[in-house]
């Protein structure tokens, strides 16, 4: 039986661009929330848009950390509850902010072969460092759709959601 050959898509450098141009329509979204809104109002009994945005928070930089290092110990699904969540709008785009500073500085000590050593993420998701973070890239894009239905149930016109 051969060896199944790994094809190259898009290089590294090309996935990250295409998640942080998620990341920056996501940080458009939280900009275009009233503040009021942001952290209290929710739809069909689903969560408030800023407590999906912290569970983006929450496992972005931990997924890059671990995917470079195979160490899947920080993730924290209830990061900035408590004492740490940001309660107001300048203070989540700050930590969206920060975050992405993290994931740049983080991604650039993922070597190639991560890419598709199988892990088990956090103990609950197990595959190709790739894999794990199309995850999370997808969590992010399924919680921003619902976002886009908290602010047309609003009557705010979102951003286009391909101008990325």
């Amino acid at each position: 039986m051969a060896k199944e050959q790994t094809a190259l898509v898009i290089s590294e450098k090309q996935l990250l661009e295409h998640w942080q141009g998620h990341r920056r329509l996501t940080r458009r979204l939280i900009e275009a929330f009233p503040e009021d809104k942001l952290f209290t109002y929710s739809v069909g009994g689903m969560r408030p848009f800023a407590t999906l945005v912290m569970e983006m928070i929450g496992m972005a930089t931990p997924n890059v950390i671990g995917v470079g290092t195979g160490n899947w110990s920080t993730y924290d699904a209830n990061a900035g509850q408590g004492d740490n969540k940001p309660s107001t709008k300048e203070a989540l785009l700050e930590l969206w902010d920060k975050t992405t500073e993290d994931i740049n500085s983080n991604w650039k000590k993922i070597n190639q072969q991560r890419w598709q050593e199988v892990d088990l993420a956090y103990g609950q998701w197990e595959g190709p460092g790739y894999w794990i973070l199309f995850y999370g890239i997808d969590n992010e894009i399924h919680h921003r759709g619902q976002g886009y239905v908290y602010l047309r149930s609003l009557g705010i016109e979102p951003p286009a959601f391909y101008e990325r």
